[in-house]
Protein backbone atom coordinates (compact mmCIF):
# COMPACT_ATOMS: atom_id res chain seq x y z
CA UNK A 1 0.00 0.00 0.00
CA UNK A 2 2.78 2.43 0.87
CA UNK A 3 4.57 1.91 -2.46
CA UNK A 4 1.39 2.31 -4.41
CA UNK A 5 0.58 5.51 -2.54
CA UNK A 6 4.14 6.77 -3.19
CA UNK A 7 3.84 6.04 -6.92
CA UNK A 8 0.46 7.71 -7.15
CA UNK A 9 1.68 10.76 -5.25
CA UNK A 10 5.09 11.34 -6.85
CA UNK A 11 5.39 9.38 -10.10
CA UNK A 12 2.05 10.11 -11.69
CA UNK A 13 2.13 13.16 -14.04
CA UNK A 14 -0.51 15.09 -15.81
CA UNK A 15 -0.41 15.70 -19.59
CA UNK A 16 1.11 19.20 -19.16
CA UNK A 17 3.77 17.90 -16.79
CA UNK A 18 4.74 15.17 -19.25
CA UNK A 19 5.12 17.76 -22.04
CA UNK A 20 7.26 19.93 -19.76
CA UNK A 21 9.51 16.99 -18.87
CA UNK A 22 9.92 16.14 -22.57
CA UNK A 23 10.91 19.71 -23.41
CA UNK A 24 13.46 19.75 -20.58
CA UNK A 25 14.97 16.49 -21.80
CA UNK A 26 15.27 17.85 -25.36
CA UNK A 27 16.98 21.03 -24.09
CA UNK A 28 19.41 19.00 -21.96
CA UNK A 29 20.19 16.80 -24.96
CA UNK A 30 20.88 19.80 -27.20
CA UNK A 31 23.10 21.47 -24.58
CA UNK A 32 25.07 18.26 -24.08
CA UNK A 33 25.58 17.02 -27.63
CA UNK A 34 25.18 20.03 -30.00
CA UNK A 35 28.60 21.62 -29.22
CA UNK A 36 30.34 18.32 -29.90
CA UNK A 37 28.48 17.96 -33.19
CA UNK A 38 29.38 21.50 -34.29
CA UNK A 39 33.03 20.99 -33.30
CA UNK A 40 33.28 17.82 -35.38
CA UNK A 41 31.60 19.52 -38.37
CA UNK A 42 33.92 22.56 -38.18
CA UNK A 43 37.00 20.33 -37.87
CA UNK A 44 35.90 18.51 -41.00
CA UNK A 45 35.51 21.82 -42.87
CA UNK A 46 38.94 23.02 -41.69
CA UNK A 47 40.57 19.83 -42.87
CA UNK A 48 38.88 20.27 -46.22
CA UNK A 49 40.08 23.88 -46.53
CA UNK A 50 43.59 22.93 -45.38
CA UNK A 51 43.70 20.13 -47.91
CA UNK A 52 42.61 22.52 -50.67
CA UNK A 53 45.26 25.07 -49.62
CA UNK A 54 48.01 22.43 -49.53
CA UNK A 55 47.03 21.24 -53.00
CA UNK A 56 47.24 24.81 -54.25
CA UNK A 57 50.71 25.29 -52.70
CA UNK A 58 51.90 22.11 -54.33
CA UNK A 59 50.64 23.34 -57.71
CA UNK A 60 52.54 26.59 -57.26
CA UNK A 61 55.71 24.74 -56.30
CA UNK A 62 55.43 22.57 -59.38
CA UNK A 63 55.02 25.65 -61.59
CA UNK A 64 58.01 27.37 -59.95
CA UNK A 65 60.09 24.25 -60.40
CA UNK A 66 59.11 24.01 -64.07
CA UNK A 67 59.91 27.69 -64.55
CA UNK A 68 63.39 27.45 -62.95
CA UNK A 69 64.31 24.44 -65.08
CA UNK A 70 63.20 26.12 -68.30
CA UNK A 71 60.09 24.00 -68.76
CA UNK A 72 57.76 27.00 -68.55
CA UNK A 73 56.79 28.51 -71.89
CA UNK A 74 56.47 32.08 -70.55
CA UNK A 75 58.13 33.95 -67.70
CA UNK A 76 55.14 36.19 -67.18
CA UNK A 77 52.19 33.96 -66.30
CA UNK A 78 49.32 33.97 -63.84
CA UNK A 79 49.08 31.45 -61.00
CA UNK A 80 45.72 29.68 -60.71
CA UNK A 81 44.67 28.81 -57.15
CA UNK A 82 41.29 27.34 -58.03
CA UNK A 83 38.50 27.70 -60.61
CA UNK A 84 37.38 31.06 -59.26
CA UNK A 85 40.54 32.81 -57.96
CA UNK A 86 43.50 34.03 -60.03
CA UNK A 87 46.48 36.28 -59.32
CA UNK A 88 47.48 38.69 -62.07
CA UNK A 89 50.79 38.22 -63.79
CA UNK A 90 53.75 40.13 -62.32
CA UNK A 91 56.70 40.95 -64.52
CA UNK A 92 59.98 39.65 -63.18
CA UNK A 93 62.99 42.00 -63.48
CA UNK A 94 65.10 41.15 -66.49
CA UNK A 95 68.88 41.58 -66.41
CA UNK A 96 70.83 42.50 -69.55
CA UNK A 97 73.89 44.54 -70.46
CA UNK A 98 73.07 48.25 -70.73
CA UNK A 99 74.52 51.75 -70.95
CA UNK A 100 72.82 53.95 -68.29
CA UNK A 101 73.45 57.02 -70.46
CA UNK A 102 71.40 55.80 -73.40
CA UNK A 103 68.72 53.29 -72.34
CA UNK A 104 65.04 54.25 -72.35
CA UNK A 105 62.50 54.44 -69.57
CA UNK A 106 60.96 51.11 -70.65
CA UNK A 107 64.36 49.41 -70.48
CA UNK A 108 64.90 50.76 -66.95
CA UNK A 109 61.52 49.24 -66.03
CA UNK A 110 62.61 45.87 -67.40
CA UNK A 111 65.66 46.10 -65.14
CA UNK A 112 63.30 46.39 -62.16
CA UNK A 113 63.68 50.07 -61.18
CA UNK A 114 60.78 52.06 -59.73
CA UNK A 115 59.11 54.95 -61.55
CA UNK A 116 60.67 57.37 -59.05
CA UNK A 117 64.19 56.00 -59.64
CA UNK A 118 63.70 56.16 -63.40
CA UNK A 119 62.47 59.76 -63.31
CA UNK A 120 65.44 60.82 -61.16
CA UNK A 121 67.90 59.24 -63.62
CA UNK A 122 66.20 60.78 -66.66
CA UNK A 123 66.18 64.23 -65.02
CA UNK A 124 69.85 63.81 -64.14
CA UNK A 125 70.76 63.03 -67.76
CA UNK A 126 68.44 65.72 -69.13
CA UNK A 127 70.22 68.37 -67.06
CA UNK A 128 73.59 67.35 -68.46
CA UNK A 129 74.53 64.57 -66.08
CA UNK A 130 76.59 61.65 -67.38
CA UNK A 131 77.65 58.27 -66.05
CA UNK A 132 81.37 57.73 -66.64
CA UNK A 133 81.76 54.53 -64.64
CA UNK A 134 79.46 51.97 -63.05
CA UNK A 135 79.98 53.45 -59.57
CA UNK A 136 78.39 56.73 -60.71
CA UNK A 137 74.98 55.03 -60.60
CA UNK A 138 75.24 55.07 -56.79
CA UNK A 139 74.85 58.86 -56.90
CA UNK A 140 71.21 58.53 -57.89
CA UNK A 141 69.07 59.59 -54.95
CA UNK A 142 66.73 56.85 -53.75
CA UNK A 143 68.45 53.98 -55.59
CA UNK A 144 68.98 51.24 -53.01
CA UNK A 145 72.31 49.53 -52.48
CA UNK A 146 70.66 46.19 -53.25
CA UNK A 147 69.46 47.43 -56.65
CA UNK A 148 72.89 48.83 -57.50
CA UNK A 149 74.67 45.57 -56.60
CA UNK A 150 72.15 43.69 -58.74
CA UNK A 151 72.86 45.88 -61.78
CA UNK A 152 76.54 46.83 -61.48
CA UNK A 153 77.93 43.79 -63.35
CA UNK A 154 75.66 44.48 -66.32
CA UNK A 155 76.67 48.14 -66.79
CA UNK A 156 78.58 48.72 -70.03
CA UNK A 157 79.33 52.41 -70.61
CA UNK A 158 80.35 53.22 -74.17
CA UNK A 159 83.23 55.66 -74.55
CA UNK A 160 82.45 58.46 -76.96
CA UNK A 161 85.00 59.38 -79.62
CA UNK A 162 84.37 63.01 -78.78
CA UNK A 163 84.60 64.90 -75.54
CA UNK A 164 83.00 68.19 -74.65
CA UNK A 165 84.86 71.26 -73.57
CA UNK A 166 83.27 74.45 -72.28
CA UNK A 167 85.06 77.73 -72.84
CA UNK A 168 84.77 80.70 -70.52
CA UNK A 169 81.98 82.09 -72.70
CA UNK A 170 79.96 78.91 -72.19
CA UNK A 171 80.17 77.73 -75.82
CA UNK A 172 80.68 74.03 -76.43
CA UNK A 173 83.33 72.72 -78.82
CA UNK A 174 84.00 69.12 -79.85
CA UNK A 175 87.47 67.65 -80.09
CA UNK A 176 88.66 64.31 -81.42
CA UNK A 177 90.06 62.31 -78.53
CA UNK A 178 92.77 60.93 -80.80
CA UNK A 179 94.36 64.42 -80.91
CA UNK A 180 93.41 65.92 -77.55
CA UNK A 181 94.09 64.78 -74.00
CA UNK A 182 90.68 64.40 -72.31
CA UNK A 183 92.11 65.39 -68.94
CA UNK A 184 92.51 68.98 -70.15
CA UNK A 185 88.77 69.44 -70.56
CA UNK A 186 85.97 69.29 -67.98
CA UNK A 187 83.57 66.35 -68.11
CA UNK A 188 80.75 68.09 -66.25
CA UNK A 189 78.08 70.59 -67.21
CA UNK A 190 78.19 74.12 -65.80
CA UNK A 191 75.18 74.88 -63.59
CA UNK A 192 73.61 78.06 -62.20
CA UNK A 193 73.77 77.75 -58.42
CA UNK A 194 70.49 79.63 -57.94
CA UNK A 195 68.54 77.56 -60.46
CA UNK A 196 70.03 74.07 -60.14
CA UNK A 197 68.08 71.35 -58.34
CA UNK A 198 69.52 68.44 -56.37
CA UNK A 199 69.92 66.29 -59.50
CA UNK A 200 72.13 68.95 -61.12
CA UNK A 201 74.36 69.18 -58.04
CA UNK A 202 74.59 65.38 -57.79
CA UNK A 203 76.01 65.40 -61.33
CA UNK A 204 79.08 67.27 -60.07
CA UNK A 205 82.21 65.42 -58.87
CA UNK A 206 82.19 64.47 -55.20
CA UNK A 207 78.57 65.54 -54.59
CA UNK A 208 76.14 62.89 -53.41
CA UNK A 209 72.45 63.13 -52.61
CA UNK A 210 73.00 64.37 -49.02
CA UNK A 211 75.39 67.18 -49.97
CA UNK A 212 73.16 68.18 -52.88
CA UNK A 213 70.15 68.44 -50.54
CA UNK A 214 72.16 70.48 -48.03
CA UNK A 215 73.29 72.95 -50.70
CA UNK A 216 69.73 73.47 -51.95
CA UNK A 217 68.33 73.78 -48.39
CA UNK A 218 71.04 76.28 -47.44
CA UNK A 219 70.26 78.33 -50.57
CA UNK A 220 66.53 78.32 -49.77
CA UNK A 221 67.10 79.47 -46.17
CA UNK A 222 69.39 82.27 -47.34
CA UNK A 223 66.98 83.45 -49.99
CA UNK A 224 69.37 82.72 -52.85
CA UNK A 225 73.13 83.00 -53.44
CA UNK A 226 74.78 86.28 -54.42
CA UNK A 227 78.26 84.74 -54.64
CA UNK A 228 79.64 81.37 -55.73
CA UNK A 229 81.81 81.34 -52.61
CA UNK A 230 78.66 81.02 -50.47
CA UNK A 231 78.27 77.43 -51.65
CA UNK A 232 81.42 76.58 -49.68
CA UNK A 233 79.60 77.55 -46.45
CA UNK A 234 77.26 74.56 -46.81
CA UNK A 235 77.43 72.36 -43.73
CA UNK A 236 79.50 69.22 -44.32
CA UNK A 237 80.91 70.31 -47.70
CA UNK A 238 84.71 69.77 -47.64
CA UNK A 239 86.80 72.60 -49.08
CA UNK A 240 88.56 70.09 -51.34
CA UNK A 241 85.21 69.11 -52.87
CA UNK A 242 84.19 72.75 -53.29
CA UNK A 243 87.44 73.48 -55.13
CA UNK A 244 86.68 70.59 -57.50
CA UNK A 245 83.18 71.78 -58.36
CA UNK A 246 83.87 75.53 -58.32
CA UNK A 247 84.84 75.57 -62.00
CA UNK A 248 81.42 74.14 -62.91
CA UNK A 249 79.43 76.75 -60.96
CA UNK A 250 78.06 80.01 -62.33
CA UNK A 251 75.76 82.77 -61.13
CA UNK A 252 73.61 84.78 -63.50
CA UNK A 253 71.37 87.67 -62.43
CA UNK A 254 70.87 86.61 -58.79
CA UNK A 255 67.42 87.44 -57.43
CA UNK A 256 67.50 87.38 -53.65
CA UNK A 257 64.59 87.06 -51.25
CA UNK A 258 64.90 90.08 -48.94
CA UNK A 259 63.61 90.71 -45.42
CA UNK A 260 61.99 94.02 -44.50
CA UNK A 261 63.74 94.89 -41.21
CA UNK A 262 61.01 97.39 -40.29
CA UNK A 263 58.25 94.77 -40.22
CA UNK A 264 60.02 91.42 -39.74
CA UNK A 265 59.31 89.48 -36.56
CA UNK A 266 62.06 88.06 -34.41
CA UNK A 267 61.22 84.54 -35.69
CA UNK A 268 61.62 85.67 -39.31
CA UNK A 269 64.98 87.26 -38.55
CA UNK A 270 66.40 84.39 -36.55
CA UNK A 271 65.48 81.89 -39.31
CA UNK A 272 68.05 83.49 -41.63
CA UNK A 273 71.46 81.73 -41.46
CA UNK A 274 73.36 85.05 -41.34
CA UNK A 275 71.22 86.62 -38.58
CA UNK A 276 70.12 83.96 -36.10
CA UNK A 277 69.41 84.82 -32.46
CA UNK A 278 72.64 86.74 -31.94
CA UNK A 279 71.58 89.52 -34.32
CA UNK A 280 67.78 89.15 -34.34
CA UNK A 281 67.38 90.37 -30.74
CA UNK A 282 69.59 93.50 -31.17
CA UNK A 283 67.80 94.47 -34.41
CA UNK A 284 64.34 94.21 -32.80
CA UNK A 285 65.53 96.04 -29.64
CA UNK A 286 67.11 98.86 -31.67
CA UNK A 287 63.95 99.23 -33.80
CA UNK A 288 61.72 99.34 -30.72
CA UNK A 289 63.89 101.99 -29.09
CA UNK A 290 64.70 104.25 -32.08
CA UNK A 291 61.81 103.57 -34.43
CA UNK A 292 61.84 102.26 -38.02
CA UNK A 293 65.09 102.10 -39.98
CA UNK A 294 65.33 104.72 -42.71
CA UNK A 295 68.09 102.87 -44.59
CA UNK A 296 69.85 99.50 -44.48
CA UNK A 297 73.05 101.25 -43.31
CA UNK A 298 71.28 102.18 -40.07
CA UNK A 299 71.81 98.67 -38.71
CA UNK A 300 75.51 99.54 -38.50
CA UNK A 301 74.53 101.62 -35.45
CA UNK A 302 73.81 98.40 -33.59
CA UNK A 303 76.90 97.81 -31.38
CA UNK A 304 77.15 94.08 -32.20
CA UNK A 305 76.90 94.66 -35.98
CA UNK A 306 80.42 94.28 -37.35
CA UNK A 307 81.51 95.22 -40.87
CA UNK A 308 81.97 91.54 -41.73
CA UNK A 309 78.41 90.65 -40.62
CA UNK A 310 76.95 93.70 -42.38
CA UNK A 311 78.71 92.83 -45.64
CA UNK A 312 77.29 89.29 -45.57
CA UNK A 313 73.73 90.06 -44.50
CA UNK A 314 72.95 93.44 -46.12
CA UNK A 315 72.05 91.97 -49.59
CA UNK A 316 69.20 90.12 -47.91
CA UNK A 317 67.73 93.16 -46.14
CA UNK A 318 65.48 96.00 -47.22
CA UNK A 319 63.51 98.86 -45.67
CA UNK A 320 60.05 99.97 -46.69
Amino acid sequence: MLWRKFILDYLTFTRKERIAILVILIVVFLITFLPKFLSIHQSSMTKSVDSSWLNTIKKLERKESAKSTGMGSDENFAYQYDTSVRISAVTKPELFYFDPNTISSDEWKKLGLTEKNIQTILNYIKKGGHFYKAEDLQKIYGLSRKNYERLEHYIRIKKSIETESKTDSGKIFNYQTSHVDKRNFPKYSIIDINLADTSAFIALPGIGSKLASRIVNFRDKLGGFYSIEQVSETFGLPDSTFQKIKQYLELKNPELRQININTATIDELKAHPYIRWSMANPVIAFRNEHGPFSAIEDIKKIPSMTDAIYKKVSPYLKVQ
